[in-house]
C-alpha cells in the first residue's frame, strides 16, 4: 500500500515544484536592492536563513503532493483517467479507493496549512503581521488551487485554465513569493527568471496535456490543447521554451553581467531544445511521455544553476 501511495504522490513531479523556490531563496540570498536605482538588485547579502529555505521547501512539496492527489481523485472519479497513457492512476484503477484519496488531501491540506504558517511566522514574526496576512491568504489560495484543479464542477483544468495557475503558481507566486519570504521587498528583475521558471512549468503541463489530448477531449477534459489542437500546442510549446530562454538572457543583460559563468545555465536549455525537435516530429501522443521527465528536470537543472551562478 506504500507503494501505491507513493505513486499517487507522483515523486517525479516534486523536483519541478521547488525549482522556484530554489531560485527565489538564492537570489534573496545574493542580492540587495540598489537604492539608486530602484527596482534593481545589486550585490551579496550575506546572511542565509536556512529555516526559511526548508520550510518553504515542505510547504512547496506539500502543496505539489496535494495537487496530485486531487488530481487522481477529480479524474478518477470523473473517469478520464480510464485506460489513461502513461503512469497508473491510484483511485481510476481502484488500487485506492475515492474516500482514502478524500481523506488524504484533507490531512495533505491541514499539514502543508501548518508548514504555511511555520514558514510564514519564521520569515514575518510578530512585527510585519499585514505580511503574514498576505502570506497566510496566499496560502489558503494555493490550497484551493491545488484542490479545484479537477475538483468540482468548476474545475479550472478542464476548461482550459491549467496553464495560467501553473505559471501563476509554479512561476511567479514560488519565486517571487520566497524572495520576498527573505527581503521583505520587491524588485523588477526577480520577475524575470520568475516567468522563466513558470514558463518551464506550463511547457511540462503541454506535454501532458498534448500526450492526453485525444483522451481528454473524449471525456469531456477542455485543456488549452484540446482547445487549440496539436500544431497550435505545439507552436505554444516553442513559445514557452524559447520564452523562458529570452527572459533569463534578459535578466542577465540588464544585470550587466558579462562573464561565462552566468551563461552557464543554458546548459540545461540543451534538452530543452532536443525537447522541442522531439515535439516539432510527433505524430504518436503517447510518445511524448518520456519527455515530460526531460523537461521536468530540466527546470530542476535550470534553477540550480541560475541560482548558483546569478
Amino acid at each position: 500500500m506504500i507503494k501505491a501511495w507513493l505513486a499517487a504522490a507522483r515523486l517525479r513531479t516534486l523536483p519541478l515544484s521547488i525549482s522556484g523556490i530554489i531560485v527565489g531563496c538564492a537570489m534573496a540570498n545574493f542580492s540587495v536592492f540598489d537604492n539608486e536605482h530602484p527596482g534593481l538588485i545589486q550585490f551579496y547579502v550575506g546572511k542565509t536563513n536556512y529555516l526559511i529555505f526548508i520550510l518553504a521547501i515542505l510547504t512547496t512539496v506539500g502543496f505539489q503532493v496535494l495537487s496530485n492527489f486531487a488530481n487522481d481523485y477529480g479524474d478518477g472519479i470523473r473517469g478520464t483517467d480510464d485506460d489513461r497513457e502513461g503512469e497508473q492512476r491510484m483511485v481510476a484503477s481502484g488500487i485506492i479507493s475515492p474516500k482514502q484519496m478524500k481523506n488524504a488531501m484533507i490531512y495533505t491540506a491541514i499539514i502543508t496549512l501548518i508548514l504555511a504558517l511555520l514558514v510564514i511566522y519564521v520569515a514575518f514574526g510578530s512585527e510585519n503581521f499585514n505580511y503574514s496576512v498576505l502570506f497566510f491568504f496566499l496560502g489558503i489560495t494555493s490550497i484551493i488551487a491545488a484542490v479545484k484543479y479537477t475538483v468540482g464542477k468548476s474545475a479550472y483544468g478542464y476548461s482550459g485554465l491549467g496553464d495560467i495557475f501553473v505559471f501563476l503558481f509554479f512561476g511567479w507566486l514560488s519565486v517571487v513569493g520566497s524572495f520576498f519570504l527573505y527581503t521583505k521587498n520587491l524588485n523588477f528583475d526577480i520577475f524575470l527568471p520568475a516567468t522563466a521558471i513558470g514558463l518551464l512549468s506550463a511547457a511540462v503541463l503541454n506535454l501532458n496535456n498534448m500526450r492526453d489530448r485525444i483522451k481528454d477531449k473524449s471525456h469531456g477534459k477542455n485543456t488549452l490543447v484540446v482547445k487549440i489542437g496539436s500544431q497550435y500546442a505545439k507552436l505554444y510549446h516553442y513559445c514557452l521554451i524559447l520564452g523562458a530562454l529570452a527572459c533569463s538572457l534578459f535578466y542577465v543583460y540588464i544585470r550587466g553581467k558579462y562573464s561565462i559563468q552566468h551563461y552557464i545555465f543554458l546548459i540545461a536549455f540543451i534538452p530543452l531544445v532536443m525537447n522541442m525537435v522531439v515535439v516539432g516530429k510527433n505524430i504518436i501522443h503517447r510518445e511524448l511521455d518520456p519527455e515530460l521527465k526531460k523537461v521536468a528536470l530540466s527546470t530542476f537543472l535550470y534553477a540550480i544553476l541560475f541560482a548558483i551562478f546569478n
